[in-house]
């Protein structure tokens, strides 16, 4: 009888400690697929359909949610933003996994959080009022690129000193910030880069794969 309780025992512990790793999963891994994989399924087949030439060259990625140019395939490239910025909370709450004792990183991931948060936000009214509201769209999207940048130093300055943080991802978060930062600049001062843009949101896209990648190491160890 106690040998069949304690074998119950360890099969419920067990089980509890799978239960732990799976929400440790949950919580870091999956928001960050969820985050690449909505962006990038919308925006594709949004572009298919595209009534007209289409290149990044000379078109912004909101074009693509616009229902003047893509009549068919906008309401696709909207959706794409307002599920993306749904799986950035999570995925941005999830980075408490970096959290050190030191009160002062802590206070610093924790304002990366926030930060996160206000642009995940910010890319969810950009789908909300696409590219068919011009002045709120404008406003949305000047916000969502300066959080953005924020975001990318902040996480930088905070997790480059971390130990379990590898420094190459470091670095490329740097090289990220750096085109966000020339892109907001060239915005500001009315320059249109709309291939700076695409690198812009697709370096952010790179760094938060990045991340994962850091988290499955750490989760596998």
């Amino acid at each position: 009888m106690i040998s069949k309780f304690n074998f119950f025992v360890k099969k419920l512990t067990s089980s509890l400690i799978d239960l732990v790793k799976l929400n440790k999963w949950l919580i870091h891994v999956i928001p960050g697929i969820l985050v690449i994989g909505f962006f990038y399924t919308f925006t594709f087949i949004s572009l298919a359909f595209y009534p007209s030439p289409f290149s990044p060259v000379n078109n912004w990625l909101s074009d693509l949610g616009d229902s003047s140019y893509n009549p068919n395939g906008a309401f696709l490239y909207n959706l794409g933003c307002i599920l993306t910025g749904s799986a950035l909370f999570p995925f941005y709450i999830g980075m408490y996994k970096f959290y050190r004792e030191e009160i002062y990183h802590k206070i610093a991931v924790i304002g990366v959080q926030i930060l996160g948060c206000f642009s995940a936000f910010a890319l969810i009214m950009l789908g909300v009022f696409s590219q068919d509201f011009s002045i709120p769209h404008m406003i949305w999207s000047g916000l969502f690129f300066w959080f953005n940048l924020w975001v990318l130093v902040g996480a930088n300055l905070a997790l480059m000193f971390h130990k379990d943080f590898m420094k190459p991802i470091a670095i490329y978060g740097w090289s990220a910030a750096g085109i966000n930062f020339l892109f907001v600049l060239l915005t500001v001062s009315m320059v249109n880069s709309p291939l700076l843009e695409w690198i812009s949101v697709s370096t952010a896209l790179g760094y938060v794969a990045l991340i994962i990648f850091n988290i499955i190491l750490q989760l596998s160890n």
